[in-house]
């Protein structure tokens, strides 16, 4: 095909495109003789992305730790959407379903591996300074890491252990809401009355949660892996893979944040070992305590009695 055919081609192509949407082609491409070319600086919007750090202190390696969970952010947001992908395909191919789920797993190990930025990468004397500023604020207000965990897995799986036998798929969503294992890190053990950091969590992201939940119910990871083919379920290096996803988010990652904490809050002996939410933070983190497991079913009973006994590091 010479240059003269193949622009004709796409020029074509172009006319059925916006004649689908009912568009005229002409009007759309007398637009292009007014468009900018494109930079990398517009296109990636460099400036906003470096604008977007602001401190509330004077010292410098509070910059490293906002940062540090803005990528964070960024990649929960990259993790989200390839999960969507997953859930929106009907009919799932093995191929298709796998490729998502690597990607998805490449970005945890990134995220886990890359603890000792915020480990080895800050002052202690500095971060237990700055972090009295960020009170009652703190990482468990991860609305982005809440709706991964109701991507990935039914709900319950991830409610508080202690009412879970009481509990079943069938359990209305918002008595389920009200046990999710993370509550338990925002209410008065004896009480059960609510932190302001619970309460200003709920305020913000509940309702988008209870959508979440919903959405996700029949077409989460495991209900998608479920879905595929019989011999692709008994595929060793799928169930491999869906192993390790559920061991990295729930178990190394989880243990490298809390031995982060643990360096910083307690090992330090500059802090008074308590969380800047108010949470029982060791319990809440720690995964041998609430055992949450996302595909319980592809672990032996031996595994699952004892997940999350990893000595910390």
């Amino acid at each position: 095909m010479n240059t003269t055919d193949n622009s004709e081609s796409i020029l074509k192509e172009i006319e059925l495109k916006f004649q689908a949407i009912n568009q005229k082609t002409d009007v759309q491409l007398e637009g292009l003789l007014w468009s900018k070319p494109i930079t990398y600086w517009d296109y990636i919007q460099t400036d906003a992305l470096l604008n977007l750090q602001i401190q509330r202190t004077t010292l410098p390696d509070e910059m490293v730790f906002i940062m540090y969970h803005q990528v964070n952010e960024l990649i929960f947001k990259m993790i989200l959407w390839e999960i969507d992908q997953i859930a929106d395909t009907e009919n799932i191919q093995v191929d298709f379903f796998s490729e998502r789920l690597s990607r998805i797993t490449r970005y945890f190990d990134m995220l886990t591996n890359s603890f000792s930025i915020m480990e080895n990468g800050m002052e202690v004397e500095q971060y237990m300074k700055f972090r009295n500023t960020l009170t009652p604020a703190s990482g468990f207000q991860s609305a982005q890491y809440r709706m991964i965990e109701f991507a990935s897995t039914d709900v319950i799986n991830l409610t508080d252990r202690r009412y879970k036998a009481n509990f079943d798929e069938n359990t209305d969503l918002e008595t389920s809401f009200e046990h999710l294992y993370w509550q338990a890190a925002g209410k008065d053990y004896q009480t059960g009355e609510k932190s302001y950091l619970l309460q200003e969590f709920e305020k913000k992201y509940k309702g988008q949660f209870l959508r979440q939940m919903s959405e996700f119910k029949t077409k989460n990871i495991w209900k998608k892996f479920t879905q595929l083919p019989i011999e692709d379920q008994q595929n060793t290096e799928l169930i491999n893979a869906m192993r390790h996803y559920d061991h990295t988010v729930n178990i190394t990652w989880v243990m490298q944040h809390l031995n982060t904490a643990i360096k910083y809050i307690l090992e330090s002996g500059k802090g008074n070992g308590e969380a800047t939410g108010g949470s029982d933070w060791q319990k809440y983190m720690h995964p041998k305590y609430q055992r949450r497991i996302f595909f319980p079913k592809l672990w032996t009973e031996e595994e699952l009695s004892n997940w999350g006994n990893e000595p910390i590091a």
